[in-house]
Order: structure tokens, then C-alpha cells, then sequence
């Protein structure tokens, strides 16, 4: 039996696109002389469609997308993900399915066991778990169909109490395929592969594994689809980051290859890229705006977004005032011809002097601070936004993890923005994430990578001037937010206490500031956003 592994690109709700794409794969297919051609968990709506879920005219689209499939089908099987009704009286309304279809109807419908409801997964909100414990007989073969979490139970530490497989395993199985949504981090690809082999060791079957690949605003999906034979080993492999369609002869597989283990900023570097990339696609969306200041944020912000849109639909915006330092200005300009991006120069002095003019009879006497440093973040963020609003485009945020996670940025200032794209991306990682992309020439001015970082609102400002050294607060911030330790286990680990006391503080206390940033472009298994729910008021400290 051939079977093809199509993996595709999808826009949640988007019926039309998404029923012209799959009819194409199914003919490709064909054309292969596949058998059965699979596709990925909730394929025909776009993972996730959240609460669109909840309305009857989305459903009802949904079902016609199955009708038209369906129609294709002589001759060749599909396997595809959408949400069905429960037509039970109890439980939630709509399964979470794989379907089976095949001479232009409906012939089986498989609902999701495992229904995850933690980080950014919330499917037991809309589903309820399925309890379907039949095969999909088809060309002489058995196939168990399962979907993304149904085969992540096994775990040292499983977080359900039943196992999906262990059902259907002594039903005659032959082949088990699995359709998933699994989004990109920095170890998913590594953590996904080791499931993957483990549950063909488990129960001695083949798997096909089919991924989607594409981003949905934070969430980016890398694909990487594969088939592992019995044993554990790689027969074939699908491309990361973007579509791809192979066939496999699931009778007579290809040699084993070894997996290419790819370098972390590489994976993260096309992540990024493909997250800007389609966030503009898919709101429909060319051109991007950012400030560029000449470091190293704003230069590596701007690399990637001229790699994903093309520099010419990248405008850098510099906005000197009397604490920008020459080199800083040099060194913007430089990267803006490096990358070819338009530019435009917006002197801040005399709007931050007219504001300190009005302010001037509550602002006697008080020593220059703080609210004279957020007042030129304040003036920077709304000449970007009237830019945004005069001409159209997206104002891409700067700003990275160390600093969202301390609270170091200004609300309505660099902190504004219609897309955070490294939000999740430490400072040291920016600086790493640099020298990849300078891998080949010199994109980013070496100054730019070698000079201590400044916000440059005041003389002879450094960064380390209001927090702790880079290579040490993101060692702390990785422990608490992604490895979740608390104050003493950090301590514990060689770190000072009153260091340790007064990071995870800032954290907590800027709850507030991260409520109100815009949707970050997710690499990590712990990204602030959706994934990460913490009370905004709470007088607890870890």
C-alpha cells in the first residue's frame, strides 16, 4: 500500500483556501499512485480555531468542506482531521476527529482520546475525549488511527490514566498513523521523535506521522513529518518549515536515514522567519515598521523580518535624541543598507521638549528619572504608530524574553507593536541568534554585536546599569519560567539570594506590562501569552 504524507500550510477558517489545498494534495497524491493520502489533526479548520468553534455557521462550513472532499475520493483514501458532533446527550458537542474517507463518503470517524488542557492547549474546552476503539480496514491493512496527544502518554510521568493503544493493540494492528497539530519549541523536534519511537518499539508497528506546518499568530508549526519503522528507525522524512508531499510504500520501505540534527539557532532563526512571515500573509499584510535604534534587538528584529517579507517591505524608523550616540545612528544606517530596507529619520528633541514644557509646572524641581526616560520611549512609539496608521503595515515589537520577563520596556513605548518577535528569545540567544545570521556576510555591524547594550535615555546609560549580568539573570529567568524551580531550588544551585529574591520579584511585580504586550512568536516549551496564565494581582512569591 503507498500511502502519501501531505503536509500543509492551513489558515484557520479559512474553508476555501484550505478545501483548494487539500483537493490539490489529493490529486497530486493520485498522480503517485498513492493509495491513501493522510493529512493533519483539524486540517480542514486550521489549528486551533478556539471559539469559533461555538458557532453553528462555522460547523456547518466544515461539514460541506467534508461533503466536496469526499467527492474526490474515488479511488483513493483520505485521512483528515476536523471537528465532528457528538451526537451523544452528554458531554461536550464536538470530537476532535480523524475521519476516514474513501469512495466519496464518510466511511469511519475516530475521536481524540487524550485531549490536552495545559501551556497553550486548551481542547477540553470544545471536545470531549472519544472512546472510539475501532480499526480503519483498508487495502489488507489494520490501521489504527490516532491524533497527537493519543500517543504522548508515554512518559516517565504520564498525565492521563489510560493510553489510547493499549485498546486497540491486540485487535490485529498493522499500522498505526497519527495526525497532529504539534507546534515548534527549540526541543519538541528531538522530544516528538523519541515519542514516536518509543510507541513503535511499544507495540512493534510502523507509524505514519503527519504534522501540519505554518504559523497561527504566536504558535509556529514546524511539519518535520515522518514515517519510523517498527524498530524506531526513520524510513522517510518531510521538510521543516515548509509544505511537502512524499509518498511511501508502506510494504516496502526506504533504507533508514539518520535524522539531521539541525543547530538550535538555525531552527529558531526559521521559525521566526516563517512566524513573521505568515502573521503578515495571513492578515493580509505586506509592509513591516520598526525603530531602529543600532543595537542589537532592533537589528536582528529587522534581519529577520527582511528575510521574511523582503527588505523592501521593511521600513526602519531611527529616532535619535541628544543621549543617541553617534555610533548608534552610524550603525542603524549601516543595517538598514546591509539589509535594503527604507528609512525614515525622526528627531525626538523638540517633541520631548514641548512635552517637558507643558509638564514643567508639576515637574519643577524634580530631579531628571524615569518619567523623562519613558517619555522618549512614549514619543518613539507614537511617531511608529502614526506611521503604521498614515501608510499601513504591522509595527513589529523589539523587545526580547529578559527583558519582557523584568519589565524592562515602557508600556506604549518599545513596548508597542503588532507582533513580538523575540519575545521569547533571551538576550544572550539575540546575541547568538545574531552571529547565525552573519554567518554568511556581515548583516548586522559587528558594533552593533560587540557594544555593551543602552537603552540611550539618559548619559551613559548601560543596561547592566538596572539589571544583573545578561549570562546570569537569563540562567535565573530559564530556571523559574520554563524549568518552573522556585526561589530556594535556584539558590540552591549556586545562585545568590538576594539575586535570585530580587529577579523573580521583578517578574512577578511586571505581570501587569506582559498582559498588555502583543502576541509573541512562541520557540520555547514556556513562551509568556497564552501559554503562560499567572494572576496579574497576588501578593504569593515563589
Amino acid at each position: 500500500m503507498k500511502i502519501a504524507l501531505s503536509q500543509l500550510n492551513y489558515l484557520i477558517g479559512d474553508f476555501e483556501g484550505n478545501t483548494e489545498k487539500i483537493i490539490k494534495a489529493i490529486d497530486n497524491a493520485r498522480r503517485k499512485n498513492a493509495d491513501l493520502v493522510v493529512f493533519s489533526e483539524l486540517a480542514i479548520t486550521g489549528y486551533s480555531p478556539r471559539d469559533l468553534l461555538e458557532f453553528d455557521g462555522f460547523l456547518n462550513q466544515t461539514n460541506n468542506v467534508i461533503d466536496e472532499i469526499a467527492l474526490h475520493t474515488n479511488n483513493i483514501g483520505v485521512i483528515i482531521g476536523a471537528p465532528v458532533k457528538n451526537h451523544h446527550p452528554k458531554g461536550k458537542p464536538l470530537y476532535n476527529a480523524g475521519l476516514f474517507i474513501y469512495q466519496n463518503k464518510v466511511q469511519s470517524i475516530h475521536p481524540k482520546a487524550l485531549l490536552p488542557n495545559y501551556d497553550i492547549f486548551d481542547e477540553y474546552r470544545y471536545f470531549e475525549s472519544g472512546t472510539n476503539k475501532s480499526l480503519i480496514e483498508f487495502k489488507g491493512y489494520r490501521i489504527a488511527l490516532t491524533i497527537c496527544e493519543d500517543i504522548w502518554n508515554l512518559t516517565d510521568h504520564p498525565l492521563y490514566t489510560n493510553c489510547p493503544m493499549e485498546n486497540l493493540k491486540d485487535k490485529g494492528v498493522d499500522l498505526m498513523i497519527n495526525i497532529a497539530a504539534s507546534p515548534f519549541d527549540v526541543n519538541q523536534h528531538q522530544n516528538r521523535l523519541e515519542i514516536l519511537r518509543n510507541n513503535a518499539k511499544k507495540y512493534k508497528l510502523p507509524i505514519v506521522y503527519v504534522n501540519q506546518v505554518g504559523a497561527q499568530t504566536e504558535l509556529i508549526f514546524d511539519g518535520d513529518s515522518m514515517v519510523i519503522d517498527r524498530s524506531g528507525a526513520i524510513r522517510e522524512q518531510l521538510a521543516m518549515f515548509r509544505e511537502d508531499l512524499k509518498v511511501v510504500d508502506i510494504d516496502h520501505l526506504p533504507q533508514a536515514i539518520t535524522d539531521s540534527r539541525r543547530e538550535t539557532m538555525e531552527l529558531v532563526h526559521r521559525a521566526l522567519v516563517l512566524g513573521v512571515r505568515d502573521y503578515f500573509v495571513k492578515l493580509g499584510f505586506k509592509k513591516a515598521i520598526l525603530g531602529l535604534s543600532g543595537g542589537i534587538d532592533s537589528a536582528v528584529t529587522a534581519a529577520i523580518a527582511a528575510e521574511a517579507l523582503g527588505g523592501k517591505n521593511v521600513i526602519g524608523v531611527l529616532m535619535p535624541s541628544q543621549f543617541s550616540s553617534d555610533h548608534s545612528i552610524k550603525d542603524a544606517k549601516q543595517l538598514a543598507k546591509n539589509l535594503g530596507l527604507e528609512t525614515h529619520i525622526f528627531e525626538i528633541n523638540k517633541p520631548y521638549d514641548s512635552f517637558i514644557k507643558e509638564l514643567s509646572p508639576v515637574f519643577k524641581n524634580t530631579p531628571f528619572g524615569l518619567a523623562e526616560e519613558n517619555l522618549q520611549a512614549r514619543i518613539r512609539g507614537t511617531l511608529l504608530m502614526a506611521y503604521s496608521n498614515k501608510f499601513g503595515g504591522i509595527v513589529l515589537n523589539t523587545s526580547n524574553k529578559s527583558e519582557a520577563a523584568v519589565g524592562y520596556g515602557t508600556l506604549y513605548g518599545d513596548m508597542i507593536g503588532g507582533l513580538s518577535v523575540l519575545g521569547d528569545v533571551y538576550k544572550t540567544a539575540v546575541f547568538d541568534l545574531a552571529k547565525y545570521i552573519n554567518r554568511k556576510e556581515e548583516l548586522i555591524p559587528l558594533n552593533t554585536l560587540i557594544k555593551p547594550p543602552s537603552a540611550e535615555l539618559r548619559p551613559n546609560q548601560k543596561d547592566n546599569d538596572s539589571l544583573p549580568e545578561y549570562e546570569k539573570l537569563d540562567q535565573i529567568l530559564k530556571l523559574y519560567i520554563e524549568d518552573r524551580k522556585g526561589l530556594q531550588e535556584i539558590i540552591k544551585m549556586g545562585f545568590k539570594n538576594d539575586l535570585v529574591g530580587r529577579v523573580l520579584n521583578l517578574v512577578t511585580i511586571n505581570e501587569y506590562k506582559r498582559f498588555q504586550t502583543p502576541p509573541i512568536l512562541r520557540i520555547s516549551n514556556k513562551a509568556f501569552g497564552m501559554g503562560r496564565r499567572m494572576p496579574i494581582v497576588s501578593r504569593y512569591r515563589v
